[in-house]
C-alpha cells in the first residue's frame, strides 16, 4: 500500500548574499524584489539565473523559494508573497490560474529517468522491473506533476506499478533513493543529474519517455509589470543558455 504524500516543507531560499538582495525597497527609488515561486527541480540553475538577470537589471533583486506545485498554490491561496510562479507541469499552472497576471509560458522542458542506489544492487533494467515483487518504488503521488508524469511513463510501457512511498515532488522522490529509504524512483533528469555521484540511474527510451514541461507565469500584485518581464526575459537566448547548461531542454512559447 502506498504511503500517502508527505507534505513536508521542501522550500529552499536562496541564500540572500548570492543575490545581493537588499533588506527592503526603501521607497519608490530602491529596487524591486521579486518573490519567485519555483518547482524544486528549479533550484541550482535559478541560482545563476538571479544573478545574470541582475547584471542587466540592477533594479531588481530575487527571493527564491522552492516548494512542490501543491505547496505553491496553497501559499498563493493563503496570500503569502509571490510575484512569479513556475511550476513543473501546465495542470499545476492551471490550478493556479485565479492568481495569474498573464499567460503561462513553457520557459524548459525535461524527461523521465530511472534513479537508483549507486551501482545499482537491484540490477534495474527499465520500468518494467519497477514491478517486480519486493521492489521499493518511490513515485509522485497522483496529484502532483512527478506523480502524472511517472503514470503516463507506466501506461506507454505497459506496466502496472504498486510504488512502496508517494511523494510531493520529483526532488522528494530522489531524495528517498539516496537516503536509502526506496530501491529505485521515477524523477526529472535534472533532478537526477543534481545528485552526482550519490545515485545511479537507468535512462527510459524515447517510446517510453514523457515530455515535462515547466511553465512561468506573472502573479498579480504590486509587480505584475516586473514579474511580466522577468518571464519573458527567461525565453531570451541568454535564460535559455543557462537552462541548458544544467540539462533543460528548450522551451515552446506561450500554453
Amino acid at each position: 500500500m502506498a504511503g500517502s504524500p508527505r507534505r513536508r516543507r521542501a522550500r529552499a531560499s536562496v541564500p540572500l548574499a548570492i543575490l545581493g538582495l537588499a533588506a527592503g525597497c526603501g521607497g519608490s527609488e530602491g529596487p524591486t524584489t521579486l518573490t519567485v515561486l519555483a518547482s524544486p527541480s528549479m533550484t541550482e540553475v535559478f541560482g545563476e539565473m538571479g544573478v545574470a538577470y541582475r547584471q542587466e537589471h540592477p533594479d531588481v533583486r530575487f527571493r527564491f523559494e522552492f516548494g512542490g506545485s501543491l505547496e505553491m498554490a496553497d501559499r498563493l491561496a493563503d496570500h503569502d508573497p509571490g510575484d512569479v510562479l513556475v511550476t513543473a507541469d501546465a495542470a499545476s499552472m492551471k490550478a493556479s490560474a485565479r492568481y495569474l497576471a498573464g499567460p503561462s509560458r513553457v520557459v524548459a522542458h525535461d524527461s523521465l529517468s530511472i534513479a537508483l542506489a549507486p551501482g545499482n544492487p537491484r540490477r534495474v533494467r527499465g520500468l518494467r522491473d519497477l514491478a517486480r515483487p519486493g521492489l521499493r518504488v518511490a513515485v509522485g503521488a497522483a496529484i502532483v506533476p512527478a506523480g502524472r508524469y511517472a503514470r503516463q511513463a507506466f501506461a506507454r510501457a505497459g506496466v502496472t506499478v504498486r510504488p512502496g512511498s508517494e511523494e510531493i515532488s520529483s526532488r522528494a522522490v530522489l531524495d528517498r533513493v539516496r537516503a536509502g529509504e526506496a530501491d529505485a524512483g521515477v524523477v526529472f533528469v535534472t533532478d537526477l543529474r543534481s545528485a552526482g555521484a550519490a545515485a545511479s540511474s537507468v535512462p527510459i527510451p524515447a517510446d517510453e519517455n514523457v515530455t515535462v514541461s515547466f511553465p512561468a507565469a506573472p502573479v498579480r500584485g504590486d509587480h505584475q509589470d516586473e514579474a511580466s518581464a522577468f518571464v519573458s526575459w527567461l525565453l531570451t537566448p541568454a535564460a535559455q543558455k543557462l537552462f541548458g547548461k544544467y540539462g533543460f531542454a528548450g522551451a515552446a512559447g506561450v500554453r
